[in-house]
């Protein structure tokens, strides 16, 4: 019965250890470093083979005096002694000789498989060992490079890297944190690619990484980059608790959740500090000066990074650009948004304040598949959609334009074709209607549909994948008609270092906010910063656009100009703030303001104002 008894223990243990080892291996999830398959398969193999030991030194001592707790210790040595291909089979067959020959075949069956398991186990360790300590070396030898830090190793990180590395005017050191070496091509393809930066490898969570040793002048850039976003929130959270008080240490947070602005804020605020200084050196007195942390934290908004680099980089081409002149004197600017997911919605509120400019009017319809998307867009934002405002072009000092949300509505449906055709002459079409292949298809659709209008707008079709972006360009039909559509998005412009590290756009939108606020809560502040950038996009169009004045100083400038400047302005804000969820506070005080529940004093007409904010939109 004894015997029975642990060899079903064994048998258990070392199937269910191979079973876990292979549907681990299988796993897209594999970020927990104790379920690894070597791992698994390593605790049942140990445990098998201590089950299998007991048995046989109980029947070796049973004259000896010794008992179970001998037995499981010397059957534990004798498990040890495996690993290091030290065991002795001859022992074992003796000491089962006199068993039945079942339980004999049993036995000697799963010991063959142990003795040759547990070798390899130990020299796929020793081998892991090596792997890592090579890692380490290099992660120890750089402590006099600016190291970039990544929280996972995906197509989105490394190309972030490739760029970073292809850019690098002095030495800079890679590591890609929470990596496994997942038996997949997609995998193996990664490291491969990470090993060509010099980049090393971890399998440690990114803010498990201390740096103590790394000298204070250089660098470390930390990315929070990975797929889940409530992840990379928390990472960054643990970062900021760690190293708020180094300097040269940026973090980079990869989130377009709410939630994450909220926490990382808070966060901040947590480590501020306030400390006595003397108010001057003949002087006693000391006041009280806050001290911020040292590192500075980042969030990077994809979505919303893209639509504004759009509108900065080619709004006034693309957009300005393909407006039509109409018999009203203005050049009409007739937008079509397909999709009102995350980046359809972000792009629709844009053109409301973006397109805001003398001498141009905008209409713009958005299509999208779900039922209430003309109500979910009201409540994001009800003043803007409010009909006192939407559609009136009749008033001289307020924002102009009008909005039209369609629901229900299937792009491949003839209800579209139909809607569509019906709109005033389409001038410039958006599409984010989810994966490339389906945006890529809209696209088409659209310009064959339009073509045949006679209409030629400009086309922005969001397509992630780099190299199906470069195989698009330039593409025609089988008469070598091209189809002129601009794919933009793709991860290697996204995902790099001129985008998140060093933006042009970002850099003008800090300047315009150091005119009234500090470089601290222009990056600590969603609100501020996206403001700052909007306003910095549409002085860029101002100038493109040529508004007089617009390149002098408010002293230099005439009355007139003053006076045009500063009612597009405040148009340009008004619609802004409706588009970020504002409405007016219902009374023009200032005590009326109320941020929290997104009212403001000043979301009237520019000749409701009083003088003092009047004269504040000089630009």
């Amino acid at each position: 019965m004894m015997w029975v008894v642990f060899f079903v223990l064994a048998a258990v243990c070392f199937l269910l250890s191979v079973t876990f080892a292979l549907l681990q291996v299988k796993s897209k999830h594999r970020n927990n470093q104790l379920l690894d398959p070597s791992n698994i398969l390593f605790a049942g193999v140990v445990l098998s083979a201590v089950f299998l030991f007991i048995p046989i030194y109980l029947y070796a001592f049973k004259t000896s005096g010794c008992g179970i707790f001998e037995s499981i210790l010397i059957a534990v040595h004798n498990m040890i002694r495996l690993f290091i291909v030290d065991g002795e089979f001859n022992f074992i067959l003796a000491n089962l000789a006199d068993a039945p020959e079942w339980i004999f075949r049993c036995y000697t069956i799963l010991f063959s498989v142990l003795f040759v398991l547990a070798p390899l186990l130990t020299f796929s360790f020793v081998l892991s060992f090596f792997k890592n300590a090579s890692a380490y070396k290099q992660y120890l030898t750089h402590f006099n490079c600016d190291v970039y830090i990544f929280s996972e190793l995906s197509d989105r990180s490394l190309t972030l890297a490739k760029s970073l590395y292809e850019n690098g005017r002095k030495r800079r050191f890679f590591m890609f944190a929470d990596v496994f070496a997942q038996n997949s091509e997609q995998s193996f393809e990664l490291i491969r690619q990470a090993g060509e930066l010099g980049a090393v490898c971890f399998r440690n969570d990114i803010a498990a990484f201390r740096f103590s040793f790394y000298r204070k002048r250089c660098q470390l850039n930390f990315f929070t980059i990975g797929s889940d976003q409530s992840e990379n929130t928390v990472q960054a959270l643990k970062i900021l608790e760690n190293f708020h008080a180094r300097e040269n240490t940026n973090l980079y947070v990869f989130s377009t959740l709410a939630e994450t602005e909220v926490l990382l804020a808070n966060a901040y605020n947590k480590f501020k500090s306030v400390k006595m200084v003397k108010a001057s050196d003949d002087s006693d007195e000391e006041n009280e000066v806050e001290v911020l942390p040292e590192i500075k934290v980042r969030r990077i908004n994809e979505i919303r990074s893209l639509i504004n680099r759009t509108l900065y980089m080619e709004g006034y081409d693309k957009i300005f650009g393909s407006a039509r002149a109409g018999k009203d004197g203005f050049k009409h600017i007739n937008a079509v948004v397909l999709g009102m997911g995350q980046h359809g919605t972000e792009m629709t509120k844009a053109l409301a304040w973006f397109c805001q400019m003398d001498g141009y009017r905008v209409e713009i319809n958005s299509f999208d598949l779900d039922k209430r998307a003309d109500d979910r867009f009201r409540s994001l934002c009800p003043e803007l959609m409010s009909p006192e405002l939407n559609g009136r072009f009749d008033v001289l000092d307020e924002a102009k334009y009008k909005i039209t949300v369609h629901p229900k509505i299937d792009v491949n449906t003839k209800t579209f074709d139909d809607i569509l055709l019906a709109l005033p002459r389409t001038t410039y079409v958006f599409v984010a209607l989810g994966d490339d292949e389906t945006n890529i298809a809209a696209a088409i659709k659209l310009r064959s549909l339009l073509a045949g209008m006679g209409y030629d707008p400009v086309i922005h079709a969001v397509v992630y994948d780099s190299d199906k972006k470069v195989a698009l360009d330039g593409s025609a039909n089988h008469s070598q008609m091209k189809y002129s559509i601009d794919f933009i998005g793709d991860f290697k412009t996204s995902y790099s270092e001129e985008v998140v590290l060093a933006s042009q756009m970002e850099a003008e939108g800090l300047e315009r906010h150091k005119k009234w606020g500090t470089e601290y809560t222009f990056w600590q502040y969603d609100f501020n910063y996206k403001s700052s950038v909007a306003s910095a996009i549409h002085r860029k169009m101002k100038i493109l656009c040529k508004i007089p004045g617009i390149e002098k100083t408010p002293t230099e400038r005439s009355e007139e100009e003053l006076w045009q400047i500063r009612i597009l302005e405040h148009s340009r804000w008004n619609a802004y703030m409706r588009s970020e969820g504002f409405v007016y506070s219902g009374s023009i005080e200032k005590s009326s303001r109320n941020n929290l529940a997104k009212k403001h004093n000043c979301l009237v007409r520019f000749y409701e104002l009083p003088l003092s904010e009047q004269i504040k939109d000089d630009d």
